[in-house]
């Protein structure tokens, strides 16, 4: 991803933790004659300094297949974004752009075979999404269970690098970064609205 370096963002930790509360995310590999994404919820851990992805997948889906290559995957953190008029520049020579926050991140896939490993990617995936199912999840039959569990491609992916770019208008002075940020929150989106809230916690 090219990041100029005022926008990029080196610390681990605020990537993470972006990816952590943004966590529905695309999933990139490289298929035998063109290029596959799926869009997937992921639960991301951090333990001992190592960064592992847990998700689940159908066990339909053909993107499957390019994980046995060990070939390196992109899964894309995206969120939030909003334009950027020329009005709130203080020069009148200035375009439109847009500021966003987007994590790529890059590893290796591991299949996840057995029951076992299935059901705690499962449960890894119940605890942080609605962990009072869990107790609905346990009393499921395991004939229901099964089905599931067939249906299903459980993968773990170890985390080797981490490009984050937080574009927020970090080139423009302070004057006009509060005045975008201050302008967007002003929006009925909310979407735009943490842009600008991401905007005002990054100002120096």
């Amino acid at each position: 991803m090219y990041i100029p370096s005022y926008f990029a963002e080196n610390n681990w930790q605020i990537a993470v933790a972006f990816m952590q509360q943004y966590n529905f995310a695309t999933l990139v590999s490289v298929g035998p004659q063109a290029p596959r994404a799926t869009h997937l919820p992921f639960v991301v851990e951090y333990v001992d300094e190592q960064l592992n992805l847990y998700t689940h997948l159908s066990a339909l889906n053909e993107q499957q297949h390019d994980f046995a290559a060990e070939q390196e995957l992109l899964v894309i953190f995206q969120e939030p974004h909003a334009y950027i008029s020329p009005r709130l520049y203080d020069k009148r020579q200035s375009v439109p752009t847009w500021n966003y926050v987007a994590v790529h991140v890059y590893g290796k896939a591991s299949l996840l075979t057995n029951e076992a490993d299935k059901i705690g990617v499962l449960e890894k995936m119940i605890q942080q999404y609605e962990a009072s199912y869990q107790q609905q999840w346990d009393t499921l039959s395991p004939k229901y269970k099964n089905g599931l569990l067939r249906g299903i491609v459980a993968i773990k992916i170890t985390v080797e690098r981490i490009e984050a770019a937080y574009k927020l208008s970090q080139n423009k002075s302070s004057a006009e970064r509060v005045r975008i940020a201050h302008t967007l929150q002003d929006s009925s989106d909310s979407v735009v609205q943490q842009t600008g809230a991401m905007m005002l916690e990054r100002l120096p």
